[in-house]
């Protein structure tokens, strides 16, 4: 007598039925191969196999030859089934397919229909290893696309909850517009501003009665939570705004930043209309927030940063200007089809910090890092920063359009982010890293500093380094090469004087500067090393008048903003074998050299021989002059339009 299913009927019929769709089920997944996997229990039963999901207690007045009761069996138990055990007086049970031939003998050929049992019950283990097998599908895309959803409702959430605000400042930028068009005003234009009509295109018609390019008035929202900091970051900021608004003048831009106290009134002198949202949460990106795994925790107050920037708005197109890559990341997950930008100054890490851990390596004796590498703690580090590295690339994967301000910076950040940009996102074209140079103040300088046969007299034989002074800026190499120069005896090292200029931010500069002096004292030049700290902007263009050689002892400085400086003031560039300033500044100009290049003490003091005894030094200053005129904030607004329009594009 055989004791009924649970399913509500025999278990033999139970394994005929599901079976089919066992092999349909399984393959989806995890969850809905459980099912089936109940069912291969049922036809375990039917095999004759010790283990049910059915057994029941026996009924009352049944035979005592039926199984004994079990309970239900684990995972494990199913599929280690174990072989079929019946006194002789216990007759086969129907099973399915051809089990039907092997429970038709007697229970003499009990041993033959084993091996029959044995392969129907290998069913169960093809269902428990499709199970396992599963899971990578349900890791692979179920967790991804769920991990999107939330960032998509999330986003939605953001986007909901500030649309008051968004309507609101529109309404008050629009009203900005109208009051400066009723005054009368004019745009507002340097001497210089005709280079500006090759970006003010008149705006024209656009196919199929879409706008026209330069009509779009979509919402940027620039991310630069500093813009006070007065560095070349901000004059960055400013310019591609402004270049933003010549171009699209229906535009609004928006500047997300933690400066309170920014001065509008004097940016609004460069751009026509502007509006900050100011954030509260800038103190997570500070390093003193942080003083052990400092990258990481910077990167992960950064995304509490951008979180509370699209708490005050979403705008159409994300454009982060300080290199916060992982705000960009939080973007693209809150934001899927938002076009997103990133001007990288310098990238958060590079394989050149990397290698300088390594104190065997090219450049292990390089950096403020340089061969920390070693034992346990270095080992440590190592790691810390290789993991660090690999989510970096994964946040600059996401970004559309990337700029960078340099040669040097532009190959590192397409050596971190290109293998993962090699792909389409979101059937969106994959668009190179474009270099495009800050905008330096080279015209003023041309203006304020005169390079003639005249001024050529009144140079003196001055180095000068202006610099803050923080310790990558190897101030102690430019001392001691300066030291060698002064003691080789030549005749063009008589007299020859050396001006450290820079800004002392905290206590640690000012303890450098002491240290600095000590060693001048050590190294017995302390008549020719002059000291100007916190030097106002006319004292900084007096020296730049009369000095003869502009040095800069920075190892891999990314671009060199102080470097281009020099060339426009006429300096003849001793500069470090490396970065920004050998790649793209002090290059040749028509065959002819604009400066000369150095690494060690020995090979700056050679250069500063150089400078000091060219035979023909005011054509090499021309040739300076003409290098630096590359880097006007016309020849920035012409590329940072090129590539803004293929953001514009995206919306």
């Amino acid at each position: 007598m055989e004791r009924p299913c649970l399913f509500g009927r025999d278990c033999a019929a139970a394994g005929k039925n599901i079976w089919p769709a066992l092999r349909v089920l399984l393959p989806v997944g995890l969850v809905r191969s459980m099912r089936p996997l109940a069912y291969s229990y049922c036809t375990n039963r039917a095999l004759g196999i010790q283990f049910s999901c059915c057994s029941l207690p026996p009924r009352a007045g049944s035979p005592s030859t039926l199984l004994p009761y079990s309970r239900p069996p684990s995972l494990w138990t199913i599929a280690k089934p174990a072989r079929l055990s019946l006194p002789p007086s216990q007759p086969a049970m129907d099973g399915f397919g051809d089990s039907d031939k092997c429970a038709s003998g007697s229970t003499s050929s009990l041993s033959a229909g084993s091996s029959c049992q044995d392969s129907q019950g290998s069913y169960s283990l093809y269902a428990t290893f499709t199970t396992i097998a599963a899971m990578p599908l349900l890791y692979f895309f179920i967790v991804p696309w769920f991990w999107r959803a939330i960032g998509s409702a999330l986003g939605w959430y953001l986007k909901r909850k500030t649309e008051g605000r968004r309507a609101q400042l529109l309404e008050i930028m629009n009203e900005d517009e109208r009051r400066f068009a009723e005054s009368g005003q004019e745009r507002k234009k340097s001497v210089t501003d005709e280079e500006w009509e090759s970006i003010e295109t008149p705006a024209g018609s656009a196919d199929n009665g879409g706008k026209a390019a330069q009509e779009w008035d979509g919402i940027v929202g620039f991310f630069h939570p500093f813009c006070n900091a007065g560095g070349g970051g901000e004059r960055v900021l400013w310019a591609a705004i402004r270049a933003t608004q010549q171009k699209w003048p229906k535009a609004k831009c928006i500047v997300y930043t933690g400066d309170h106290e920014v001065n509008k009134e004097a940016i609004l002198s460069r751009v026509e209309v502007l509006q900050f949202l100011y954030l509260s949460t800038r103190h997570w990106v500070l390093a003193s927030t942080w003083p052990h795994f400092t990258l990481a925790g910077q990167s992960l107050g950064s995304i509490i940063m951008a979180w509370d920037a699209f708490s005050l708005l979403t705008p159409d197109i994300f454009v982060d200007t300080m290199g916060y890559a992982f705000a960009l990341g939080l973007c693209r997950w809150l934001f899927h089809t938002m076009p997103t930008g990133a001007y990288v100054h310098y990238p958060t890490i590079s394989t050149d910090m990397l290698d300088s851990l390594n104190p065997h390596s090219a450049v292990g004796s390089q950096g403020v890092n340089a061969g920390q590498g070693v034992g346990a703690r270095g080992r440590a580090k190592k790691l810390y920063w290789e993991l660090f590295a690999k989510i970096y690339c994964r946040m600059g994967a996401t970004i559309d359009v990337v700029m960078t301000n340099s040669t040097w910076t532009q190959n590192h950040v397409q050596k971190l982010w290109g293998p993962l940009r090699n792909t389409r996102r979101n059937g969106r074209p994959n668009n190179a890293v474009a270099v495009v140079y800050p905008p330096v103040a080279v015209r003023e300088l041309e203006q304020e500093v005169e390079v003639s046969v005249d001024s050529e007299s009144r140079r003196e034989k001055a180095l000068v380094y202006i610099a803050q002074f923080r310790p990558e800026k190897n101030h102690q190499l430019i001392i001691q090469a300066f030291a060698e120069f002064v003691k080789s005896g030549s005749d063009v090292a008589k007299g020859a004087t050396l001006v450290l200029i820079g800004s002392v931010r905290d206590d640690s500069d000012s303890k450098r500067v002491y240290q600095l002096r000590l060693l001048v004292n050590e190294l017995h030049i302390k008549d020719r090393v002059e000291f100007h700290l916190d030097a106002p902007w006319p004292r900084i263009l007096e020296w730049l008048r009369k000095a003869s050689v502009g040095v800069n002892g920075m190892w891999n400085e990314h671009f060199g903003i102080g470097v281009v400086e020099y060339q426009a003031a006429g300096l003849i560039s001793v500069v470090h074998d490396s970065g920004g300033p050998k790649l793209d500044i002090v290059t040749e100009i028509d065959g002819e050299p604009t400066g000369f290049h150095a690494t060690t003490s020995t090979e700056f003091a050679e250069g500063f021989r150089k400078a000091l005894s060219h035979p023909n030094p005011l054509a090499i200053r021309q040739r300076a002059r003409k290098s630096a005129k590359r880097f006007t904030e016309e020849e920035f607004a012409k590329k940072w339009v090129d590539q803004m329009e293929k953001l514009v594009a995206l919306c």
